[in-house]
């Protein structure tokens, strides 16, 4: 099916990742010019982008905002962002053990770093355009043990998506932004927390009884960033869970 994203420019962010990568594959297929960008990784990002014949790779620290006012200099005329780039901190820490260093590093690393990419990417729109953003399930029924990465996600998901709809058109009356929700992902981010056993453990809530693949996300994306297929589409959480609940659906 036709898209409309041949030829268009797409900047995917945290396209090291494994999310990331699968995003930027997908609109390389859909014949977008793709510019693909990494903070630490940056020798998978040029080895992606060698594979792709993307249009750039750009390095950012996305929480800076002079890198990241650079990077989208480097990028050029953007016609779609994907920001996907955000961080899941491993530790299982329940509020009250929450240090208050780890709770602004990660606000910082998501819900910061998506603003600075979102404001970005819109101060150099003139013309129709998407933007995707990347929240989480977490920010949807709340994640134990990671408050911080929950309370980014939704602010993501709610406040700033709901905004940033009503804000874009005015730079064009068809430009749109929605989200996806990912829920348990196969990805370096959650490498040995996928085992067989955990997936068994966190499936009970869902279902379809399996962790998405990163294909999974990247191709809700595409769809989202469609003109064609998503053009009269703004403003919404596309969740990407197996159909997840909040109560137990499977026996043990």
């Amino acid at each position: 099916m036709e898209t409309g994203l041949a030829r268009k420019r797409v900047l995917v962010t945290g396209a090291s990742g494994g999310i990331g990568s699968a995003c930027a594959r997908a609109f390389a297929a859909e014949g977008a010019d793709v510019v693909v960008h990494f903070h630490r990784g940056k020798e998978r990002a040029e080895e992606l982008a060698a594979e792709l014949g993307a249009a750039g790779v750009v390095g950012a620290d996305l929480t800076s905002e002079d890198e990241v006012d650079r990077m989208f200099a480097a990028a050029g005329s953007l016609d779609v962002c994907a920001a996907v780039a955000g961080v899941w901190p491993a530790d299982d820490l329940p509020v009250w053990e929450l240090p208050l260093e780890r709770w602004r590093a990660t606000l910082d690393a998501n819900l910061t770093a998506t603003f600075l990419t979102a404001r970005g990417f819109l101060r150099q729109l003139e013309r129709d355009g998407a933007l995707i953003l990347v929240g989480s399930t977490a920010g949807i029924v709340g994640e134990a043990g990671h408050a911080d990465y929950a309370a980014a996600k939704s602010a993501i998901l709610g406040g700033l998506l709901l905004s940033l709809k009503n804000e874009v058109v005015r730079k064009n009356p068809l430009a749109r932004v929605n989200a996806v929700a990912p829920g348990w992902t196969e990805s370096p981010m959650t490498r040995g927390h996928v085992s067989d056993e955990q997936v068994r453990r966190i499936s009970r809530t869902m279902a379809l009884r399996k962790v998405a693949q990163p294909e999974d996300v990247a191709n809700q994306v595409v769809v989202l960033a469609s003109p064609v297929l998503s053009g009269h589409v703004t403003g919404q959480v596309v969740t990407v869970a197996g159909g997840m609940e909040g109560r137990v659906i499977h026996d043990a």
